[in-house]
């Protein structure tokens, strides 16, 4: 079977070589939520990776009831203190694996209560599969967007049990939690403020992606940030542009900044697609972003 058009788009997001700084696939595959590495996303490079430690924070595997389905998050927090801004982090294909975990205790030092769900856990591990076409196949594109928005409202009440402040909650996400972050800022208009990360805006509609980005953005009430790289080969600008257009519609407030030299996935320092430049700045920019709405 030949994959739809949305596949072979979402394929080009994420090719990437391991060139000469790679690490070996046997030693960071790992299936335990917050560690490791998906098979599909090895090679790692070592050398660009952050590792951000947990002194000082709360940090762990819980599991959050979804109608009888038990949904893994990883959580990270401050030791100290309660009433913590709450930021939903949305990974990647490839799961909750290191990568997104760091992200989550990264928040967690700034203050937040940072809970990244697994959102693929009926559908399959991203872990288990070796190839990213296999992955994408098998569980990516069955994951419905209705399921997604009903995990998400369900960990993000959760989040009060655990001394998070609902009432001053935020979403992030990267690449495919780019276009989760989006869709969830209108699913969700409590929500205080969003930080999409590379996430597709346009697209086929189907049964389980009813709508895209571009759809939802004249309505849109939340102020998303998108962060987006100029040379990213799969997302063209002209999306980019298409978005904010629509956007120009409504009264998000909601915005871009493009980066000129980045492609996809600049934020992700275990990738050879990292700008280390540009993903510092972006990640000034989404702190900058979350204070600004009163999210922090």
């Amino acid at each position: 079977m030949q994959p739809s058009q949305d596949q072979q788009d979402l394929f080009s997001l994420i090719q990437h070589d391991g060139g000469d700084n790679s690490i070996s696939r046997r030693r960071f595959l790992h299936t335990a939520l917050g560690a490791g590495f998906a098979a599909a996303a090895l090679p790692v490079c070592a050398q660009t990776m952050i590792t951000t430690p947990d002194t000082g924070l709360v940090t762990g595997q819980f599991s959050v009831d979804v109608q009888g389905q038990a949904v893994p998050v990883y959580l990270a927090k401050p030791a100290k203190g309660s009433n913590f801004p709450v930021i939903l982090v949305t990974s990647e294909i490839f799961g909750v694996h290191a990568h997104i975990a760091d992200v989550a205790r990264r928040f967690a030092q700034a203050g937040y209560l940072a809970v990244a769900p697994d959102l693929f856990v009926r559908q399959g591990n991203p872990a288990a599969y070796p190839t990213i076409a296999e992955l994408i196949s098998q569980v990516i594109n069955k994951v419905p967007d209705q399921q997604v928005m009903q995990d998400l409202d369900a960990v993000l009440a959760w989040t009060k049990t655990q001394g998070g402040d609902i009432s001053r909650a935020a979403i992030t996400g990267f690449c495919w939690g780019g276009r989760i972050t989006w869709l969830y800022a209108a699913h969700n208009p409590s929500i205080r403020a969003g930080v999409a990360w590379y996430g597709r805006l346009t697209g086929n509609q189907s049964a389980l992606n009813p709508q895209h980005p571009v759809d939802i953005a004249a309505g849109l009430r939340v102020p998303v940030l998108g962060l987006y790289g100029a040379k990213d080969t799969g997302i063209p600008l002209s999306s980019v542009e298409a978005m904010q257009k629509a956007l120009a519609q409504g009264k998000s407030q909601s915005a871009f900044h493009v980066y000129p030299d980045s492609g996809h996935a600049f934020h992700a320092d275990y990738r050879p697609s990292y700008v280390e430049a540009d993903a510092r700045d972006g990640w000034q920019r989404c702190l900058q972003w979350l204070r600004d709405h009163q999210a922090v």
